[in-house]
């Protein structure tokens, strides 16, 4: 079974709209794990307006599961995940201050910097994911730079599903297959929900993870957060 993590920046995001912590980011994550949830993600920048460095460290001894800390790989995001060693960092190409990430690595443009922070990350026992579009060019570049996994950005299947899931999902299915040819673990991300996981898991067999955040979150304040983690464990069956 593909394995869920919860994205909790959303969380952090309504509580930081007053001070105080209410939603506690804390008791977000522990309830995450009691109702299903296999991983625990966050994704912390510089200028803390969701998921703060404070918040990373204090996680860390509150996940029980799988931790993930996605970011982008300069100097402080670093030394953080080199403080906290979760068990998987995912780097993303977006710019600290961006609002969302939306697009997957060159992985053959940024080949020198990804090459260093691989290996530093690895030599500390951190698995390492690259977000990656479904670009088989790209995935060849993550694995010849030492990356365990990729991350496949979704959000163009997303956006496509509606029209036609066939036609969305084919490039991913052969990125999926590809990375297998070359070892790689396949994650996936961005834009994933009720509407569209199902169809997504079911097309990529050997999808190990899926990260998700903006529509879980958005999806228990209709449904509860327990219904809705078991509604998206369901689809990846």
């Amino acid at each position: 079974m593909t394995r869920l993590s919860v994205n909790i920046n959303k969380i952090a995001t309504l509580r930081n709209t007053r001070e105080g912590n209410v939603p506690n980011v804390k008791l977000a994550a522990i309830n995450c794990e009691k109702f299903g949830a296999q991983g625990i993600t966050v994704h912390p920048r510089p200028d803390g307006r969701h998921i703060r460095y404070s918040d990373v460290k204090d996680l860390k001894s509150i996940v029980n599961t799988e931790f993930n800390i996605e970011g982008y790989p300069n100097r402080s995001f670093l030394d953080l995940v080199l403080e906290v060693i979760p068990n998987q960092v995912t780097l993303v190409p977006d710019a600290p201050e961006a609002i969302t990430s939306n697009a997957g690595w060159n992985t053959i443009t940024h080949k020198e910097l990804l090459k260093t922070v691989i290996s530093e990350l690895k030599a500390a026992g951190i698995r390492v994911s690259l977000f990656v579009g479904a670009d088989v060019k790209m995935i060849e570049g993550a694995a010849f730079l030492g990356a365990d996994r990729i991350e496949l950005y979704t959000e163009p299947y997303a956006t496509a599903y509606p029209l036609n899931p066939i036609q969305a999902v084919e490039p991913f299915i052969l990125a999926a297959k590809r990375a297998k040819e070359l070892n790689l673990g396949v994650n996936a991300g961005h834009d994933l929900s009720l509407h569209n996981l199902k169809f997504f898991k079911q097309s990529i067999p050997n999808l190990l993870e899926v990260s998700i955040g903006h529509a879980l979150i958005a999806d228990a304040l209709y449904l509860g957060l327990e219904l809705t983690i078991l509604k998206y464990k369901d689809c990846l069956k």
